[in-house]
């Protein structure tokens, strides 16, 4: 009977707790690793140590003890069961606890998966319509593609951020900072490469304009109050203020980040029995959008994400979305079920994320990633588009693809790839994915959020009670220095004796956890009492607000080289080239003659610079100058390799130095380039000839567009022997350079063309050249050659095209 009556309350506590017994101690997870923080409280971290399935249902058993005792447990259910958790993870939850147990449910409490690792809300609004657009985006950070659409979205949120900043929206203010804009240095190389002019550029761009300083008189400090629907009620609403711009948001709470376009100051009256209003001022987030004013569910997603990540800043009921190209502006009032849904979407996403590597029979292997869309329509601009076939290609080539479609657009992207190339990429992805995977335990979120400033000081990675001292000063654009010093000396321990050193990264963040992440950047100075370093932002506004400074070691810099890897894989000629020599293993080419890269000017200098070398140091330098791909510098320990490297760095520096490349010619290249093969030039019958390799370079910098594939740019060398239907000659320099003192390679240069020359270069150099003086005067009896001052408002000396 005994027996019987412990086996019914047995059997009763696992109904009303809703969980099955922790299987064994020696269970593959029931060690927390040393670098995971699990705490209870508002700002808990549970460790996953068992998960239970059943039809509708999900039942975790969690512990925020790293001895995993005692144990609670959370149920998961409406929709919630589908949350991707395992064992061995890392969740928040948000709710309330009844005696251990947890409930997520429809109406109540939140799960964050892994809320360490931050999600943009970008990326989630974006799974929406394609999860595995969103992982590749995570993985290839720094691939954005390129448009002139995304182009002038970027240009017009300048426009308006530095109206916001100016507090002048007129009509004359915005003209002058769209004209500054369309002259940056930063946008005019996007101009070039997108093969677009500023006239065109300048057109779309002051379409904007108008209804910019609409929108600043119907809602920015408007006599007439613009009336909005929040919630259940209509309100009306001013914009007061502008108060900050691209602000920096971490939530280690909902695992969420993001920088919020502008950040307003809204007065709202709202409606009270019937005729009475009542005036509230909040702080909400204001999301800029340049395309079709679409009100679609990706747009109203991220403005509720910003609700949901800022809730502890500002705890804003609403956000707004603005179109600039109409000047309208949509109230976002986000409900439970808005936030419960995009959760949900957030953890599908991290799991992938966080799911990239998986074991295979004892082995590292990449995972599979969500399902390829079969519409073509949606992914025809999706810059991940080239990610994605390879990806598919290389790594699920197991998986059977039975869509035409999706074949037709795997060929397409990744056809002109060998069976090396795609073994190539996925060996490289899965070892920046493991690296990664390693970086993560460095991640500096869990302590930030989890661990109060006086415990992370002890371990020497942070300084608190630190605040902003003297000006801000603006070393370059995004580059701020700042500096700090302590509030009041909590210990007797001074600044110097934590583990922060110069040029150490650091994350800024408020004592009281509000303010997560505010701003990044790097230690300049450290003293006993003060602290100096450069940040991404200008935290002037922020006087009397006490700081803590956090070291971050973690991942940086793998975006780039995961984008180095997918550049290699394009369909281009340089990259063609670069597969051939790096995954084919074909021999590097040298040139055979050292004077057609050393301009006489540089033969003395760098005759100097060899001077203190050995006749074995000599010959590798000889090489790497003579190089038209890479050289290898081998040797045994002690033999001077690092000598041999630190002289060539000023020997090559005389090499490029100088007139050797010129940009204004580039340009005008370029421009060219365009309009012939607008005109029905084939590009394969057309070659630019230069007689620098850094002039070659920066033309084919800005040649990246497919349009100009099969133009060949090269140097007079290389085209000894072989000619071109039409030829573009590039004089390069202002002096008389290299070309025109050796007739022979000008002889060269001038007979390539079959049926067409086209030269470019300074009109006052070339005529102080007899031979070519005479041609010139000929020419300009003919009327075949056009004259052209400058490009764009950026010109520096008179340049001039000449026709044959």
């Amino acid at each position: 009977m005994k027996t019987c009556l412990n086996q019914v309350h047995s059997d009763f506590f696992l109904r009303k707790m809703g969980t099955l017994m922790i299987k064994s101690p020696f269970c593959p997870h029931s060690k927390v690793p040393d670098h995971v923080i699990l705490c209870g409280g508002p700002k808990n971290r549970y460790w996953v140590i068992d998960v239970e399935e059943r039809p509708g249902l999900k039942t975790l058993t969690i512990s925020c003890s790293k001895l995993l005792h005692p144990a609670e447990t959370c149920l998961l259910r409406d929709g919630w069961e589908m949350t991707p958790v395992r064992p061995g993870d890392v969740v928040h939850l948000e709710g309330r606890s009844d005696g251990g147990s947890w409930l997520v449910d429809r109406e109540q409490g939140f799960l964050v998966l892994l809320p360490d690792s931050l999600i943009s809300g970008t990326s989630i609004s974006s799974s929406i319509r394609c999860m595995r657009r969103a992982v590749l985006g995570d993985m290839f950070k720094s691939f954005d593609g390129g448009s002139k659409q995304m182009l002038n979205g970027t240009m017009v949120h300048e426009v308006f951020q530095r109206a916001a900043t100016a507090k002048d929206f007129s009509l004359e203010t915005l003209s002058k900072l769209a004209d500054e804009a369309l002259h940056s240095p930063r946008y005019l190389g996007d101009m070039y490469s997108l093969g677009v002019t500023q006239e065109e550029m300048k057109q779309e761009l002051h379409d904007y304009l108008p209804s910019l300083e609409h929108w600043a008189k119907e809602y920015l400090n408007s006599q007439t109050p613009k009336a909005i629907s929040l919630k259940m009620y209509v309100s009306v609403a001013t914009v007061t203020e502008l108060a900050d711009i691209e602000e920096n948001v971490w939530s280690p709470r909902f695992g969420l980040k993001g920088k919020i376009d502008v950040t307003a100051r809204v007065r709202i009256q709202r409606p009270r029995n019937g005729f009475h209003r009542i005036p509230e001022e909040k702080t909400i987030p204001l999301e800029l959008k340049t395309g079709r004013e679409s009100n679609s569910i990706e747009h109203r997603s991220q403005v509720i994400l910003y609700t949901l990540m800022t809730s502890e800043r500002y705890n804003p009921e609403a956000g707004f979305l603005l179109y600039l190209k109409t000047g309208n502006m949509h109230p976002v009032a986000p409900s439970h079920m808005d936030r419960r849904e995009l959760l949900k979407l957030r953890n599908t996403l991290v799991h992938h994320i966080h799911s990239c590597v998986e074991k295979e029979a004892e082995r590292s292997c990449l995972s599979r990633l969500p399902d390829i869309l079969t519409n073509r329509q949606t992914c025809q601009y999706c810059p991940q588009k080239r990610n994605c076939a390879l990806y598919e290609r290389a790594v699920d080539r197991s998986s059977a693809v039975t869509e035409d479609v999706i074949h037709e657009f795997i060929q397409q992207e990744t056809g002109h790839l060998t069976l090396p190339h795609l073994n190539y990429f996925s060996h490289w992805l899965l070892l920046c994915c493991l690296e990664s995977v390693t970086m993560e335990t460095r991640n500096i979120l869990n302590t930030l959020f989890t661990l109060a400033c006086v415990s992370s000081e002890k371990s020497g990675s942070c300084a608190g009670n630190l605040q902003l001292s003297g000006p801000v000063i603006a070393q370059s654009e995004g580059v701020f220095l700042h500096r700090f010093h302590r509030s009041h000396v909590a210990s007797q321990q001074g600044l110097t004796n934590s583990s922060l050193s110069s040029r150490d990264r650091i994350v800024v963040s408020d004592l009281e956890g509000r303010l997560v992440g505010l701003a990044t950047g790097y230690l300049c100075e450290v003293s006993q009492t003060a602290i100096s370093c450069t940040l991404d932002r200008d935290l002037s506004k922020f006087r009397g607000v006490t700081f803590r400074l956090d070291g971050d070691e973690g991942v940086v810099g793998f975006s780039t080289h995961l984008t180095n890897l997918s550049k290699l894989m394009e369909n281009s000629q340089d990259s063609d080239r670069l597969r051939e020599l790096v995954i084919d293993l074909q021999a590097p080419e040298f040139i055979s003659n050292l004077s057609s890269v050393l301009p006489r000017e540089a033969k003395d200098t760098v005759a100097d610079i060899l001077k203190g070398l050995n006749k074995p140091q000599k010959q590798a330098m000889k090489k790497v100058l003579l190089s038209k791909d890479y050289t290898l510098v081998v040797g045994m320990p002690g033999t001077g390799k690092t000598t041999t490297i630190c002289t060539l760095v000023p020997a090559l520096e005389s090499v490029e130095q100088g007139g050797i490349s010129n940009h204004t010619e580039a340009a005008l290249i370029h421009t060219l380039l365009s309009l012939l093969i607008k005109a029905g030039c084939k590009p394969s019958d057309i070659g630019v000839i230069a007689p620098y390799r850094q002039q070659l370079k920066t033309i084919l910098a800005l040649l990246q567009s497919p349009a100009f594939t099969g133009v060949e740019v090269n140097t007079v060398d290389r085209y000894q022997g072989r000619d071109k239907s039409l030829i573009i000659l590039s004089f390069v320099r202002s002096t008389l350079g290299e070309l025109l003192k050796d007739w022979r390679r000008l002889n060269v240069a001038i007979t390539r063309a079959k049926h067409k020359l086209l030269m470019v270069g300074s009109a006052t150099t070339l005529r102080r050249y007899t031979p070519v003086e005479k041609l010139l005067n000929h020419l300009q009896q003919e009327n075949m050659i056009s004259f052209k001052i400058g490009f764009g408002s950026t010109v520096t000396r008179s340049s001039l095209s000449v026709e044959i």
